[in-house]
């Protein structure tokens, strides 16, 4: 089986990472806390000792880490996976991060023959878990193709958005349209129980109707408050995005305000 590293082990990384491993890859893994390597490891994954250790290993790493910073300092340092991984190895870029992070590390790993894929996702841990994740994924024909059987093992919905650059920027769209919803499905469902609507005829309302979104139909049941430094920070970037693209996206601002609020 192919060598696959797999580096971040977070909400989301984790459960990506321990579905390559059930499915026979030879995986070896980094992260900074102990906790999530171990669970990774029982499920048949070797520990590496640094993202240089992974890069030595694996013909394709997956980095899922949560910042910008984050994804430079285990691509760039010392000890980082651009040190060690050989020519024609491929790196897939998982995070939501700058675009500007992308193409940086795109042309420097050109520069040493490896290719950059990126692949943001979405799901969340629920996705993960359950093999529900949908990519969005940049990146050239054959890296491409090397990577589709390792996103296979945690979702079947894979989408090519075009050349390496592009799947980051069709995750800050998606991801957008997701805090906005939540916006309007917050101020919607408030109105309309504040009215006296029951919550399950407000939903089935929704659901039927033109208002209808996955963020609306799930409302009641979602709770991922747990992410919302996470919506902040991809909304961020959203931001600092559009700008340079001279674009002005109110709604995003007023979201990113509002998160505390309207998370459920």
């Amino acid at each position: 089986m192919m060598k696959v590293g797999f580096i971040g082990l977070g909400q989301q990384g984790k459960y990506l990472a321990i579905n390559l491993a059930e499915a026979g890859y030879d995986l070896m893994v980094y992260d900074v806390r102990r906790e999530p390597l171990e669970e990774v490891a029982r499920a048949g994954a070797t520990i590496g000792a640094s993202p240089l250790a992974v890069g030595e290993h694996a013909e394709v790493v997956a980095i899922c880490v949560l910042n910008d910073a984050q994804l430079e300092a285990v691509v760039f340092g010392a000890d980082g996976v651009l040190a060690a991984a050989a020519p024609g190895a491929v790196l897939v870029i998982h995070s939501t991060v700058e675009p500007a992070s992308i193409a940086k590390i795109a042309k420097a790993a050109a520069a040493l023959q490896i290719e950059v894929v990126d692949a943001p996702v979405s799901g969340g841990e629920a996705g993960a878990k359950g093999k529900t994740m949908s990519y969005m994924v940049g990146g050239g024909d054959e890296a491409v193709a090397r990577c589709l059987p390792l996103f296979q093992t945690s979702g079947p919905s894979i989408t090519r958005t075009g050349p390496t650059g592009s799947g980051i920027r069709a995750k800050l769209a998606h991801q957008l349209i997701v805090c906005i919803n939540m916006l309007a499905a917050y101020e919607g469902m408030r109105l309309g129980r504040e009215a006296g609507l029951p919550g399950d005829v407000l939903e089935k309302v929704v659901h039927e109707g033109a208002a209808q979104s996955r963020i609306a139909d799930h409302w009641s049941r979602l709770s991922i408050r747990s992410a919302t430094p996470v919506f902040y920070k991809d909304l961020q970037i959203c931001l600092k995005f559009a700008h340079e693209l001279g674009l002005s996206v109110p709604g995003a601002a007023l979201a990113q305000q509002l998160l505390e609020r309207i998370v459920p």
